[in-house]
């Protein structure tokens, strides 16, 4: 492909007959292949903008777009199609729905298989390694698990280890909430048997 420095009045016709209801990666796209030409979708917007087209889609309007200074999720530079995917601070995302949404990969493949995680909850990796897909690697917990799972190293680099990691995070919440439970107890007991002192007290000295 020929290198471009400037566009002669033919290509310029051809995007002005041919950009409505196209976006500009797609105009990018057929203008190359009609010219035999190699420009980028950032060149493709400056055409645009310095001739005053627009597609129906984007923002130029012959002036400086409506929105100069935000962060545009048209802009093609931005936009990626449902399905696409990308990393954040190591999970792998992908793309649900063509505007916003992205969702944590194993988050997905596990609730094609198992519906929508419940409240409260969230899908680990039983292996630790976050590009393991596998289903049978995908593990449901509580958050509550998750924080003692953390907390005390029970997170393994084989599956059945964090499974017994898990059991052993259920074991230890049962008993911290029993304990807890077992204090509640005597606190309302003592506060039962002080108000029972304080009353027969009252009693005795009125008597």
């Amino acid at each position: 492909m020929r290198m471009h420095r400037w566009y002669t009045q033919d290509e310029i016709q051809f995007v002005k007959t041919n950009i409505k209801g196209r976006t500009y990666i797609d105009m990018t796209r057929l203008f190359n292949k009609r010219f035999g030409l190699g420009i980028t979708v950032k060149q493709m917007e400056k055409l645009m903008y310095k001739h005053g087209l627009h597609n129906g889609i984007g923002s130029f309007n012959g002036g400086a777009p409506h929105n100069k200074g935000e962060k545009s999720y048209w802009n093609p530079g931005n936009f990626k199609p449902k399905g696409s995917e990308r990393i954040i601070n190591g999970y792998v995302e992908i793309k649900v729905d063509e505007h916003r949404l992205w969702k944590r990969k194993h988050t997905v493949i596990w609730e094609k298989a198992n519906g929508n995680v419940p409240q409260g909850h969230v899908v680990i990796f039983g292996d630790g390694n976050k590009r393991n897909f596998e289903l049978n690697n995908l593990l449901l917990v509580s958050r509550k698990e998750l924080y003692v799972m953390n907390s005390l190293g029970l997170i393994y680099k084989h599956k059945d280890l964090t499974v017994v990691g898990k059991t052993i995070a259920d074991i230890k919440i049962t008993i911290t909430r029993r304990k807890g439970k077992t204090k509640r107890r005597i606190k309302k007991y003592m506060m039962d048997k002080r108000i029972f002192q304080e009353k027969k007290y009252e009693t005795d000295r009125n008597a």
